[in-house]
């Protein structure tokens, strides 16, 4: 069973699990409890009906510390193992793993959005929470990949069957600020045979004045309105001369 406490001290398999440093973590911890009070430490309960108790009172669950609770929805999010695995590593059921994961994503999400540090989604928006005046702003813009449960249906086997990764995937492009290496834009998710390029055109990212884009050859075509994109190019191939 993965309790915190323990886990924080296995720093490699911690940032294995997690995606992040217990630094890190313990950065984000106090924002996520912050949230989570916002969400669940009034005179409601997560239903929306008064309560009969106090605020912590009844039964303790199993993700009762805060700690543990950031720990369980980050392990789901870095990880997105199966639902029966992740009920055998915290040690309750399948039907609370599920409870578990719809109650902590919001609370997650408010946190990051606390910390500034959550990424646009609007790509109308993008260039308005980004634009700094006399600034020039260098972007990296790229596909990711995130293996899925392969589907049921023929058809949507098809459409989230990735060639390049030999898998079964879900898709987004995001855009990287270069000097905070921080993601600044998420796109909408998309099935893992979409072009990353056709997802970028689709999105009509905004970007801020002055922008010097990078990109690879999977964005081959996509000139936004920037000041500058750079696409790398690969080195040619060395000819070997006869008798070397």
């Amino acid at each position: 069973m993965l309790v915190y406490t323990e886990i924080k001290h296995r720093r490699c398999q911690f940032l294995a699990l997690t995606g992040l440093t217990v630094s890190e973590f313990e950065q984000l911890l106090p924002a996520f409890n912050q949230a989570y009070d916002s969400f669940f430490g009034g005179d409601l309960t997560s239903a929306g009906q008064p309560r009969r108790r106090f605020a912590g009172g009844g039964r303790h669950g199993m993700l009762r510390p805060p700690e543990q609770k950031l720990l369980f929805i980050l392990v789901d999010l870095k990880s997105y193992p199966l639902r029966a695995v992740m009920a055998e590593l915290f040690g309750f059921s399948v039907t609370r793993v599920n409870r578990w994961i719809h109650r902590l994503m919001p609370v997650l999400r408010d946190a990051l959005d606390r910390l500034g540090v959550l990424p646009e989604r609007h790509p109308a928006e993008f260039a308005q929470g980004s634009a700094t005046a006399g600034k020039q702003h260098r972007l990296i813009i790229d596909g990711t990949d995130r293996r899925r449960q392969r589907p049921k249906n023929p058809e949507k086997q098809a459409l989230h069957y990735s060639g390049k990764k030999k898998t079964h995937t879900d898709k987004n492009v995001v855009v990287v600020e270069t000097r905070s290496n921080r993601i600044g834009y998420l796109s909408r998710t998309c099935a893992g045979k979409t072009h990353d390029k056709k997802i970028a055109d689709e999105e009509q990212i905004v970007y801020p004045p002055g922008t010097v884009l990078y990109k690879d050859t999977g964005f081959q075509g996509y000139e936004p309105a920037v000041k500058r994109t750079c696409q790398a190019k690969k080195k040619a191939a060395r000819r070997r001369t006869h008798g070397q």
